[in-house]
């Protein structure tokens, strides 16, 4: 018997992604496409327009459908809550795709499709627990237990985003809002956009890497930059401040990356180096490891998500 590929789509911000995996989780096809913008359904017709294309290249319809989405979706509605994509939210996004599709729509959130991916064939497989954290333009997590998503008997599992940062020292305490109407989540520190922030606050605007990117502060701190070094040094603190909470309660094996940031080498070496003493145990072996399958993971685990058919 013959397996059929499965197909995964990362429904991102700035583009959406399609990909068709084989039993053995090679690519058989990927292609791409940019986001709608603002655009409900022409977003629904772009996701529509991916399968078709991709079905048609591979001489096979009604293939097994997985897609990540950055939000999740309400139990009491079934519709989309706490996307930062904020068109998709308070849409019944899956009953669309499965009209528009004539097919089953497994869907999750993206980074429980990074962990889901990850834990399968990636830098967590064989691990019992896998926590995969998102670092980039916001910052989200998922939990693989046992290599099967953990999404939660409210669907909020992972949601290590939008928590507060822990242990606030007194320069932390101002509080920065967070798009989801909260203040001082894990987001508005930890994100690729608040590094750059906290650096131009910092130094006035006025130091090396100052007023760009997260990209252009670890350029300056790779160059032995000292303002550069202080930001950095600030954001390790805080982000195995935050790694240590999620050792305390979920004791994972691995802790897998993903993410812009994910690709800042020097988080492998610092960061644990940071968290023990903030951990409840004499020693700490949880393992931080980049995703293995880099920004592919995603769309890798939707398709895991899909399951297959023979």
């Amino acid at each position: 018997m013959t397996v059929r590929p499965r197909l995964g789509i990362d429904l991102g911000g700035t583009k959406i992604e399609i990909a068709a995996l084989d039993a053995a989780g090679r690519f058989v096809l990927r292609r791409r496409c940019a986001t709608p913008q603002g655009d409900y359904a022409g977003t629904l017709a772009a996701v529509a327009a991916l399968v078709a294309r991709a079905e048609a290249e591979l001489g096979q319809g009604g293939l097994p459908l997985g897609v990540g989405i950055p939000g999740s979706l309400s139990p009491l509605s079934g519709r989309v809550r706490n996307a930062n994509s904020t068109a998709l939210n308070g849409q019944p996004l899956r009953e669309d795709l499965q009209r528009l599709l004539k097919r089953p729509v497994r869907l999750e959130n993206d980074a429980n499709c990074l962990a889901l991916s990850e834990a399968t064939d990636g830098a967590g497989a064989g691990a019992e627990v896998v926590f995969a954290a998102i670092l980039g333009t916001g910052v989200g997590a998922g939990i693989a237990v046992r290599g099967q998503v953990l999404g939660g008997h409210n669907g909020v599992a992972g949601e290590w985003g939008h928590n507060p940062l822990p242990l606030a020292t007194a320069d932390e305490l101002a509080r920065p809002a967070c798009w989801c109407g909260r203040a001082a989540c894990l987001e508005t520190w930890l994100s690729g956009p608040a590094l750059a922030r906290d650096h131009a606050q910092a130094t006035g605007g006025l130091g090396q890497g100052a007023g760009g990117s997260a990209e252009a502060v670890i350029a300056a701190l790779r160059a032995g930059d000292a303002a550069a070094r202080a930001s950095w040094s600030r954001y390790t603190g805080r982000l195995a401040r935050a790694l240590a909470g999620v050792i305390n309660l979920l004791d994972p094996q691995v802790i897998v990356l993903g993410g812009g940031l994910s690709n800042v080498a020097e988080l492998y070496t610092e960061v644990p180096a940071l968290w023990a003493p903030h951990v409840f145990s004499d020693s700490v072996r949880t393992r931080l490891a980049p995703a293995r399958h880099g920004d592919s993971s995603g769309v890798r685990g939707a398709a895991w998500l899909a399951g297959g058919d023979t």
